[in-house]
C-alpha cells in the first residue's frame, strides 16, 4: 500500500494548473484526480500531470484525501463544505470565501470533523519571510508594496482581495495585535472593483502599517519594509532576499540575511499534506484567513463608500 495520499484539484485555471503540476512531483503525495467544470482542461492537465479525470465532484472525492481548491471564489463555500462533510483535507486558494460568515462555518466544519482547512495565502511560505520572522522584534511601521500587471482573472473580486489580502495576512500575523482604525482609498480603472488601493492601518499596540496594491501596473513588485526598536528589515518576495540594518556605535550598518531559496507554493502544498497525513494545524488555517478576509472586507466597504459614483 502507497504511504502517499492521494491529492485532486478542483479547477485547472492558472492557479490549480500549478497546484496540479506540483502534486505531480511531491515526495508524499500523489495526483490522483482533477475536476473542472471544463472537461477539455481537465483532461489536459491530466495529460500533462497524471492522475485521472474526475467527471464531478463526488467522483473526486471518491479518488482522493486530501483536495486544492482553486475554482472563482464565489465557489469556494459550496465546495469546501461539501468536500469537509465528505471527510476530506482541504486548501482552498484565497481568500478562502467571498464573507467572514462563510468563511467561519467553514473553519468550524472543520474542526467538528478532525479536519485540516488550510487557505492559499502563498507568502507565508517565501522562505524570505521565514527569514525575516527570526529577526522581529515587536514592529513599529511596516510599509508594504504589491504591484502586478492587469490579470485578466479574478475579476469578480477587487485587488483588495485579490491581491493584497496576501499582505493583510502576513501583517496580522507579524504585529499580532487588533486593528483600531483603517484608512483606505481605491479606485477602478478597467475593472467593476478597485483595481488600485493605497491603505493604512493602526493597531492596538501602537504599530501602523502603510499598504499599496494595484493590479494594472506595467511591472511587479512585492515588498516589505518594517521597522523595529532594534532594526530595519527589507524584503522583496520575488528575489527572495532581504536586508536588515542596525544602529551600532553610533552608525547604522548593514547586516547579513541568510535566506534558503525554494519555491513557496511547493512548500504550501508539501505542508498541507504533511498536516493532512499527521492531523496537524496547518500554518495557515481558517480561523487565521478570516480574520484577513474580515480585515479585507472592512477596507473593500470603506473604498466602497468613498468611491465617486461612475458617470
Amino acid at each position: 500500500m502507497s504511504t502517499k495520499l492521494r491529492a485532486g484539484v478542483v479547477g485547472v485555471g492558472s492557479m490549480g494548473w500549478n497546484h496540479a503540476r506540483i502534486y505531480g512531483e511531491l515526495d508524499n503525495a500523489e495526483l490522483a484526480a482533477i475536476y473542472d467544470p471544463n472537461p477539455a482542461a481537465a483532461e489536459k492537465a491530466v495529460r500533462k500531470f497524471g492522475g485521472t479525470v474526475a467527471i464531478s465532484l463526488d467522483d473526486l472525492m471518491a479518488r482522493c484525501d486530501a483536495v486544492s481548491v482553486a475554482a472563482p471564489t464565489a465557489l469556494h463555500h459550496e465546495i469546501v463544505m461539501a468536500l469537509l462533510a465528505a471527510g476530506r483535507h482541504v486548501l482552498v486558494e484565497k481568500p478562502i470565501a467571498e464573507t467572514p460568515g462563510q468563511a467561519a462555518e467553514m473553519a468550524d466544519l472543520a474542526r467538528a470533523r478532525g479536519l485540516v482547512l488550510q487557505v492559499g495565502h502563498i507568502e507565508r511560505f517565501n522562505p524570505a519571510l521565514d527569514a525575516l520572522e527570526q529577526l522581529l522584534n515587536r514592529p513599529r511601521f511596516l510599509e508594504v508594496t504589491r504591484l502586478s500587471p492587469y490579470p485578466g482573472r479574478s475579476l469578480d473580486i477587487g485587488v483588495v482581495l485579490d491581491v493584497m489580502i496576501h499582505d493583510l495576512d502576513i501583517i496580522l500575523h507579524l504585529v499580532k495585535s487588533p486593528v483600531t482604525s483603517i484608512d483606505a482609498v481605491g479606485v477602478a480603472v478597467l475593472s467593476k472593483g478597485e483595481d488600485i488601493a493605497s491603505v493604512r492601518l493602526h493597531f492596538a499596540n501602537g504599530c501602523v502599517a502603510n499598504i499599496t496594491a494595484s493590479r494594472i501596473s506595467m511591472k511587479k513588485m512585492r515588498e516589505i519594509r518594517l521597522f523595529q526598536e532594534d532594526a530595519y528589515l527589507s524584503l522583496n518576495y520575488q528575489k527572495q532576499s532581504a536586508k536588515m540594518f542596525r544602529l551600532k556605535d553610533g552608525k547604522i550598518v548593514r547586516e547579513r540575511v541568510t535566506i534558503d531559496k525554494g519555491e513557496p507554493l511547493q512548500r504550501e502544498l508539501h505542508h498541507f499534506i504533511d498536516c493532512a497525513r499527521a492531523g496537524a494545524q496547518p500554518r495557515v488555517g481558517g480561523d487565521e484567513a478570516a480574520a484577513a478576509l474580515e480585515l479585507a472586507v472592512r477596507i473593500t466597504r470603506q473604498i466602497a463608500e468613498r468611491a465617486p459614483q461612475r458617470a
